[in-house]
């Protein structure tokens, strides 16, 4: 498959999906399994070490808009394979810590690379080239990243039982140094592969036309969805077991997450493939505020903890989609890069905060019921938002249709 400007569009699929499982897999799915081992070696508390990787996901949402400019001018190769490289020295740093301090500086640095090659990036580099497939490329693309967890739990448990956390942590730089890096700087074109005239290069910041109440309606959506996602992706086993289900049960549930997001993605792919992203968007986030309905006021048992799985994990896994396609069904390719990219920092902000966020919740309430209500009325009250957003944008598109350009 080419795009129009003679690109082929699988060979760069491919690229940036194995990139990113092993961007996701070293950078911010491994702080589950190398946590406890780094933090008992570093005579560091669980504050200061989730406190870091909360600061390398701040640090991620500052760069997202001169990630997405930078991209917007010259294309997505430089800056995705910049940050592998600085991937790679973040997990260097970190393997060499020997105490809080040094800690901190590595988890910062990751921030950088995350937000440098992790999807938003990849998106907006892949809009670059892809043309009309755009849509079906993001989806493909994140078909791949939802693998990271899957390849890189057991792996990083297996290398620190073998060498350690510290060995186990260079051989994770080492594979985005070998890895990622080659594959960004090889395969990806060298400057944006679009039809634009010269003279209409786009400048660094969105336009003010851009940023209207469905900029910062979006925004707003988005950024309460990431916020509950992030909240029970830390407290959602300790609430299940809070509902009845036994530490065995509750993990076979939250196991079941990760196939659902997978499988939400491949019926986006297939199903839904002919409905406009804002409207799978809606339906995604509608299954969020849903599925922590169910959680909250339904008798538990595996059957009803089933369907829950099922509507949390596609939601979660179609959003993904939908934060990449959306922007660019509704503002067009001009500065697609500059609008994510300013969508991302709240977003990843909300991500980090998320956790943080639900503690103290339940400190105040003491009560795991109200932090499901709180969390499933965040859901619903993005999703009335996001729904009002696309809905006034639409006739923007209607009546001036050189506005946008679908992609």
């Amino acid at each position: 498959m080419e795009a129009s400007s003679g690109v082929d569009l699988r060979r760069v699929v491919i690229a940036l999906g194995l990139a990113q499982i092993v961007s996701w897999g070293t950078l911010f799915y491994s702080i589950a399994v190398l946590g406890p081992p780094m933090a008992h070696a570093l005579g560091v508390g669980d504050v200061m070490l989730y406190g870091s990787f909360t600061g390398a996901l701040f640090v991620s949402g500052l760069v997202s808009p001169w990630v997405g400019r930078r991209i917007d001018r010259r294309g997505g190769r430089g800056v995705l394979a910049g940050g592998s490289l600085l991937g790679a020295l973040a997990c260097a740093i970190l393997a060499l810590a020997g105490n809080g301090i040094t800690m901190l500086a590595g988890w910062l640095l990751a921030g950088v690379a995350m937000g440098a090659c992790l999807y938003d990036p990849a998106f907006a580099t892949l809009f670059r080239v892809s043309g009309a497939s755009y849509r079906r490329m993001v989806t493909a693309l994140t078909l791949f990243g939802g693998f990271a967890s899957t390849v890189f739990w057991p792996l990083t448990q297996l290398l620190i039982q073998r060498q350690g956390w510290q060995q186990a942590l260079l051989v994770l730089g080492a594979v985005n140094l070998v890895v990622c890096a080659p594959l960004h700087g090889w395969v990806l074109p060298m400057a944006p592969a679009r039809n634009v005239p010269t003279k209409a290069q786009p400048p660094a910041e969105p336009s003010a036309r851009m940023l209207d109440a469905t900029f910062f309606g979006l925004c707003a959506a988005f950024t309460g969805n990431a916020l509950v996602f992030s909240a029970m992706s830390v407290h959602l086993i300790p609430l299940l077991q809070g509902k009845g289900l036994s530490a065995s049960q509750a993990a076979w549930v939250a196991a079941m997450i990760g196939p659902m997001q997978v499988a939400g993605r491949v019926i986006e792919y297939t199903l839904l493939s002919r409905w406009s992203p804002s409207r799978v968007g809606t339906l995604a986030m509608w299954l969020l505020p849903m599925a922590l309905g169910l959680l909250a006021l339904v008798a538990p048992n595996l059957r009803v903890m089933g369907v829950f799985a099922l509507l949390y994990g596609m939601g979660n896994g179609v959003m993904t989609i939908v934060r990449g396609a959306t922007p660019a069904e509704l503002y067009g390719r001009e500065r697609y890069g500059a609008i994510n990219g300013a969508m991302a920092t709240p977003v990843l902000i909300a991500k980090a905060a998320g956790p943080i966020f639900a503690s103290l919740v339940l400190s105040a309430t003491a009560s795991p019921l109200r932090l499901l209500l709180c969390l499933a009325a965040i859901g619903a009250a993005s999703s009335v938002i996001f729904s009002l957003a696309v809905r006034r944008r639409r006739p923007a598109i209607a009546t001036n249709p050189q506005q946008p350009v679908h992609p």
